[in-house]
């Protein structure tokens, strides 16, 4: 972040205690005030909501009402979403819900301009990690040839990986971007699916394309993958390439065996990078035994030239219901 937004954050509030218990946050800044705020309070409403506290807005002012601790929780989420705003001109219910996540608070609040190198900025929004491990994960997105991810949907192994590869292809440190995952539910057998290749392979390749298009304008998307800057493929059609100045995003990993997956790393070519993401809970191959994403953990884990990250459910940065309902199944699975 930079320093003017530092100090616009610092000018435009002002906190102000009453014997009540309220505390009042005070903007100097309508529209900065507006943004936080939300259409008809409705950030102020989920804000609210997440940290079980009375909050409303009077004139130039949001005022919180619950016991101390909780005061200074919605004092320091006020601030995280500010900046948030300062920085992407918008705030996203994510936004919200991370503004009360310890680590945000702690890397957004407490130490401004401290970690800029993890701030991933693309023309649509600035990405920035939302748990110490995806700031792990972005660290290695930059330095390492290969990386290998696993860990439950919603901790973000493909959007911060594509967020990354995007960037680098804009400004020009790679000449594609190659996504690719395995059509599993199709048996990779898609000669017999109805349309041309592109009907085929679009619908398992959908949560790629949405990557983008939170990135980077719909028409511009379109335009890169037209021109080849851009390509989006199944798995099978991986054999027998080498990857040059390519960043290379194998998604779904779990569901390739070992014998593909050790097909896509040895794709990579000069000024290349090769990220594999996964769940290992979420296995669609018919023998699960087959899954050769822990396997190839195992086995390469110890190269200098690769990380390995793991997330958990503390990851999870989407419907905060989503990391409960992951941590029931992992606790579950592990009874």
């Amino acid at each position: 972040m930079s320093k003017i937004s530092q100090k616009k954050i610092v000018s435009n509030l002002k906190f102000v205690y009453s014997d009540n218990g309220t505390l009042s946050v005070i903007f100097q800044n309508n529209d900065l005030l507006l943004g936080v705020v939300g259409e008809f309070n409705d950030n102020l409403r989920e804000l609210e909501k997440i940290t079980k506290t009375s909050i409303s807005s009077r004139g130039n002012s949001i005022l919180i009402k619950s016991d101390q601790k909780k005061n200074e929780l919605v004092k320091n989420a006020i601030k995280f979403l500010v900046e948030q705003f300062i920085i992407n001109g918008t705030i996203e219910k994510k936004d919200i819900i991370s503004s009360v996540n310890k680590f945000m608070i702690d890397e957004k609040i407490n130490n401004f301009g401290k970690n800029i190198e993890y701030i991933i900025k693309t023309p649509k929004k600035s990405v920035i990690p939302r748990s110490e491990k995806q700031k792990e994960y972005v660290r290695a997105l930059k330095e390492s040839e290969i990386i290998i991810s696993t860990g439950p949907a919603g901790t973000g192994k493909t959007f911060l990986a594509v967020a990354v590869g995007l960037t680098m292809l804009l400004d020009k440190k790679i000449e594609r971007i190659i996504l690719s995952r395995p059509a599993v539910e199709a048996g990779e057998r898609l000669g017999f699916l109805p349309g041309d290749m592109r009907d085929k392979v679009d619908p398992y390749l959908r949560p790629l394309y949405d990557s983008l298009y939170d990135l980077l304008d719909f028409e511009k998307i379109q335009k890169k993958i037209e021109i080849g800057d851009i390509e989006i493929a199944p798995l099978a059609f991986m054999r027998g390439r080498t990857l040059k100045n390519s960043f290379a995003i194998l998604d779904e990993a779990q569901n390739a065996t070992d014998t593909q997956i050790k097909m896509f790393l040895t794709r990579i070519g000069e000024n290349s990078k090769i990220v594999i993401n996964g769940d290992p809970s979420q296995i669609d191959l018919p023998n699960k035994s087959l899954s050769g994403l822990n396997k190839s953990k195992k086995l390469l884990g110890h190269l200098k030239e690769i990380s390995v990250v793991d997330f958990d459910h503390t990851d999870v940065v989407r419907h905060p219901l989503i990391s409960k309902i992951v941590k029931a199944y992992s606790d579950q699975n592990n009874d």
